[in-house]
């Protein structure tokens, strides 16, 4: 049987951490949206062509810290903008929701293009000054200097983006359940997460 669990929002709110935390309680598949186009982007970094890479791109291709680079981001915005690209990615997170038992993705428009039909539809947020702050932490964290002013311009700068793009723009699904992680643990953020699909798989 299949069950979608479909995760939307801005940067830096939480959502990955929340989908894989719903992923490791329910036992569900998990797909990171956010990195099939680093993946595509270090394809073509490798060599390849973009919508070739797009086409034969694997869940595998992933699993690889050389996707967190600031080369791979750049390329990855690049080939962004490809119809034929975008539409093989589309492709691929509709068959990955398709699989057997539960799945989680989560991204920017889940519940709204990819997965109109999800079981359940998050979208999780949290103020810009949080998401900013936790930018900032995790990249001091990592030992990379960092700007509290220039990555809260950053945030702000990436919603825009986000939310004007003209193709399937960032916005809750009107049947989406809103949990804000402003003043939220990751815990408690769970909680509420988890809360919500037993609800629906009664």
């Amino acid at each position: 049987m299949n069950f979608t669990v479909a995760i939307d929002g801005p940067a830096a709110a939480g959502k990955g951490t929340l989908a894989r935390a719903l992923a490791a309680h329910f036992g569900f598949a998990y797909l990171d949206t956010g990195l099939l186009y680093r993946a595509v982007g270090a394809g073509v970094l490798a060599g390849g062509t973009p919508i070739a890479v797009a086409r034969a791109l694997d869940p595998a291709d992933l699993e690889n810290d050389a996707l967190r680079t600031q080369a791979v981001a750049d390329a990855a915005s690049q080939v962004a903008v490809i119809p034929e690209v975008r539409a093989a990615l589309v492709a691929f997170q509709r068959d990955f929701a398709r699989r057997d038992g539960g799945v989680v993705l989560d991204g920017r428009d889940i519940g709204t293009v990819i997965c109109p039909d999800a079981a359940v539809k998050l979208f999780v947020t949290a103020s810009p000054d949080v998401r900013a702050e936790r930018r900032y932490l995790e990249l001091v964290a990592r030992g990379i200097t960092a700007d509290r002013t220039a990555i809260l311009a950053e945030v702000l700068a990436r919603d825009a983006r986000d939310q004007d793009r003209a193709t399937a723009p960032l916005v809750a699904a009107a049947d989406a359940t809103l949990i804000d992680t402003s003043d939220l643990s990751a815990e408690a953020a769970a909680r509420q997460a988890i809360a919500v699909v037993e609800t629906r798989r009664l």
